[in-house]
């Protein structure tokens, strides 16, 4: 997300339900020095529906980076993943970092399988959790997104 690589802003699209989590996460992204829009859903339709139809979404507008908690109240953050992965447009691309509580090694496993870049599990204690985002954000200034132009 180095503006230098890449000229055009990369749109951070966080799929959390839970509120709390939501604006520690985005707090500590920020503490990181990370100043990349981010667009927070609390469902997988409304965020699918984002990623997939709308004008300044992904698929038209690229390019993007998907944290993406698996426990949803709608649907499964692995059904999400599985739409993202398996599309044929540009969001194929798009890097998808779970970011959930669930530590089960069989779901870590489907995760990678369907696509995940990075599976980070949410620590119960708030510092640790605090912690764990900040490094997340130090990931996120370093890390190449690719171009959705690329490969079409």
């Amino acid at each position: 997300m180095n503006a230098s690589s890449n000229p055009q802003s990369v749109n951070i699209v966080m799929i959390e339900d839970d509120e709390g989590h939501a604006r520690l996460i985005e707090k500590n992204i920020r503490r990181a020095g990370i100043s990349n829009h981010i667009r927070h859903f609390t469902d997988g339709t409304s965020a699918l529906d984002y990623l997939f139809n709308a004008d300044d979404g992904p698929q038209r507008n690229g390019p993007a980076l998907v944290l993406l908690d698996l426990n949803l109240p709608d649907m499964s953050g692995t059904d999400i993943l599985a739409r993202i992965k398996g599309s044929d447009g540009p969001v194929r691309r798009t890097p998808v970092v779970v970011l959930t509580t669930t530590d089960d090694k069989v779901e870590i496993q489907r995760c990678y399988d369907l696509g995940a870049n990075v599976y980070i599990t949410k620590p119960v204690n708030y510092e640790s959790f605090a912690q764990a985002i900040r490094q997340l954000g130090l990931f996120l200034s370093v890390i190449q997104v690719p171009d959705l132009d690329d490969g079409r």
